[in-house]
């Protein structure tokens, strides 16, 4: 009784202008998954789980995520408002065979939905219950309910599990499982450009600062001359946020602190004699990254907040330093600075410290390392996925 009173006070709170997206997309022919990422932290995972499905199994996937970029055979599209006609529309469009919901984010008319079609949902990388965010209201047992409605519910550690079993989840479909493995984030570069810059950067050492917003240049240069006083040969790597910036920063550069710098936009080389390089082009941070041993992710010290996933960075080798202001990618900076993957700095001197430690050979590598682990970690339960997918969609031998 308190369940349905709960579902139909939920319901009632609906905007009532809520819609299906407009321009929907076309339905695979076949057999469907529907994989929800509601925020840019379990997109990645989602992504690859999407990728393997596609790749492995031949199956459609429909992949909904406020970030609308495209994956390669995947539909990408906005999730439904969480409301009883524009769920039922949505499943009678897009017909899944099984539904995967992400971090703990909780629908309970796609649940009650769902549940009325027979149709298994699942709870991936879990983190913490919560209804949605315009959403969110006391709703006499409607938590409990709707946990009840997941066939199985995969958590990322034991404190989640708490968190869950406290919620009301039935401790039987918990599973404490760990995060999906993350699609690696491949930035295109030219293997040509990238040889022939190694090749003139040859026993130099390099530091790269990317995205650097203006008001964090000051700290950038700081930290710069305080590693030259222990390396005279380093050289940086200054990407600006606003490339449009590049001029006046390298006559800055120039004419305040008396440095050699090179520009990108010029056809200029970061030969022996350049101290700081811009790179003043669009479309090549890949190549960067893979050019310096030691990233500083610009925005973070004292910008509004990171823009850069830093997973890019770890991608590709590059050591991570980062200050508090993660923005959208807490979750990712949270991951890399529990395993000793990223560093982080709180004020101009911290970055100084920071990059001068991390200008050992020895220590940038053991940082990287344990930064590709990161991105890397998570096979093996994507993998179980799979397997638990593909028995639920084919059923019982």
């Amino acid at each position: 009784m308190a369940y349905s009173v709960g579902l139909a006070l939920y319901n009632m709170a609906a905007r009532r202008d809520a819609r299906p997206p407009d321009g929907r997309p076309m339905r695979p022919a076949g057999r469907l998954v529907w994989l929800h990422a509601p925020t840019a932290d379990s997109r990645p995972g989602m992504a690859e789980l999407a990728r393997r499905l596609v790749d492995e199994d031949g199956i459609g996937v429909l992949l909904t995520s406020p970030d609308p970029a495209p994956l390669r055979g995947v539909v990408v599209q906005e999730a439904p408002p969480d409301a009883p006609a524009e769920v039922r529309e949505f499943l009678n469009y897009w017909s899944p065979e099984v539904i995967l919901c992400a971090e703990g984010e909780l629908r309970p008319s796609l649940l009650h939905e769902a549940n009325s079609r027979k149709l298994p949902v699942l709870m991936v990388e879990a983190r913490q219950p919560h209804l949605m965010p315009d959403r969110d209201g006391w709703y006499p047992g409607l938590l409990r309910s709707t946990l009840a409605g997941f066939r199985a519910l995969h958590m990322v550690d034991p404190a989640a599990a708490r968190a869950f079993r406290k919620a009301g989840a039935d401790p039987d479909r918990l599973k404490v499982t760990g995060k999906l493995e993350k699609t690696p984030l491949v930035l295109p570069y030219l293997e040509a450009e990238r040889a022939s810059l190694a090749g003139l950067l040859s026993g130099r050492p390099v530091w790269l600062a990317m995205s650097v917003p203006q008001i964090e240049e000051e700290a950038v240069i700081t930290a710069h001359r305080h590693a030259l006083a222990l390396s005279h040969r380093l050289l940086l790597i200054l990407v600006p946020e606003d490339l449009n910036r590049a001029a006046a920063l390298a006559q800055r550069l120039e004419t305040r602190e008396g440095w050699q710098v090179a520009r990108r936009s010029l056809e200029q080389e970061p030969d022996p004699t350049v101290e700081v390089f811009i790179p003043d082009q669009p479309g090549e941070i890949g190549l960067w990254y893979r050019l310096a041993p030691v990233t500083f992710l610009g925005g973070s010290l004292m910008g509004q907040g990171c823009h850069v996933n830093p997973m890019e960075a770890a991608s590709t080798g590059s050591a991570i330093i980062f200050g508090p202001r993660t923005g959208r990618f807490g979750s990712a900076y949270a991951g890399l600075g529990s395993a000793l993957a990223a560093r982080m700095v709180a004020s101009t001197s911290d970055l100084s410290m920071g990059l001068s430690d991390l200008l050992s050979p020895d220590r940038a590598a053991r940082q990287a390392h344990a930064a590709w682990e990161v991105v890397s970690d998570g096979a093996e339960v994507t993998a179980d996925l799979l397997v638990t997918i593909r028995q639920i969609m084919d059923g019982p031998p």
